[in-house]
């Protein structure tokens, strides 16, 4: 979707200003946030993309005025009520007023380190042949769907070259929709900047996306 989080080659934001020595969380807060919202895809029945397009899916204004953890824990909500999990009045008094919904799975705490440690691979076996190879010159399609991409605005309708093939993945457009994962070919493809941005980018600036097939066609 064409929304606030997609900010790249976009003006007036400023420059990015790493902090020096950063650590992972600001507060504890954001620690619990970001374990709640790991813990509950269980129960809850979320995937990693659509938890991706419930933080991605806010009003622009709303979304560039919260930090990063505040988007997760706004998303968290919202997944929970989205699913029965947890009501409006229960997170206004912040503890339960229901009896629990009953669910198929949750995470104990004694499985978390071995649950992390596996983590969710994405690659997926399949018959079917990849459409490019290395070296292949091709165009980034100019979609814009209302929905979850993973494809970058700024490198939309230009053209790269096929970097990488790296194998066959789930599609995040179809899965964040609870569509399936409808696996697709997943390639690093390399723009100039000077594609990207005209004949006053920096010509030594190349910049690599990984996208997979149905965001490319032969350019």
């Amino acid at each position: 979707m064409n929304g606030a989080q997609d900010l790249g080659g976009t003006h007036g934001h400023g420059p990015v200003e790493p902090e020096r020595n950063e650590p992972v969380f600001h507060a504890e807060w954001e620690k619990r946030a970001f374990a709640l919202t790991l813990a509950m895809g269980m129960p809850g029945g979320w995937n990693i993309d659509m938890g991706r397009f419930t933080r991605e899916n806010r009003p622009p204004g709303e979304y560039l005025a919260m930090s990063y953890y505040q988007i997760w824990f706004a998303a968290l909500e919202q997944m929970s009520k989205e699913r029965g999990l947890v009501a409006d009045e229960e997170i206004d008094a912040g503890h339960s007023l229901h009896p629990p919904k009953p669910v198929k799975q949750t995470l104990s705490p004694g499985d978390v380190a071995k649950a992390l440690y596996r983590g969710g691979p994405t690659e997926r076996e399949t018959n079917t042949a990849a459409k490019f190879k290395t070296g292949d010159k091709v165009r980034a399609k100019n979609i814009n769907p209302l929905t979850h991409t993973r494809l970058p605005r700024y490198v939309r309708g230009h053209a790269g070259v096929i970097e990488r093939v790296i194998g066959c993945h789930v599609f995040p457009d179809s899965n964040a929709l609870g569509a399936g994962e409808n696996p697709q070919w997943l390639y690093t493809v390399r723009f100039e900047a000077c594609e990207l941005w005209g004949a006053d980018a920096d010509p030594s600036v190349k910049v690599s996306v990984d996208a997979w097939e149905p965001y490319l066609e032969q350019a």
